[in-house]
């Protein structure tokens, strides 16, 4: 049973990430032979300010 972990910052439609989420399977189906029913998506989302890029936060600087 594959299992995934994934982590993306908070702010996202719940329709985009169920769509990602049909998406993601599909590809783990296609690619690894996994029936659908066997896979497992873990989302994390993060806060903006919780996520870094080359040292500064998504949310962008701070005041």
């Amino acid at each position: 049973m594959p299992v995934l972990h994934m982590t993306v910052i908070k702010g996202r439609k719940k329709e985009e990430i169920e769509a990602m989420y049909s998406e993601v399977t599909d590809a783990i189906h296609r690619t690894l032979g996994a029936p659908k029913e066997n896979v497992r998506i873990i989302l994390n989302e993060v806060e903006p300010d919780h996520f870094a890029v080359a040292g500064k936060p998504k949310s962008g600087p701070s005041s």
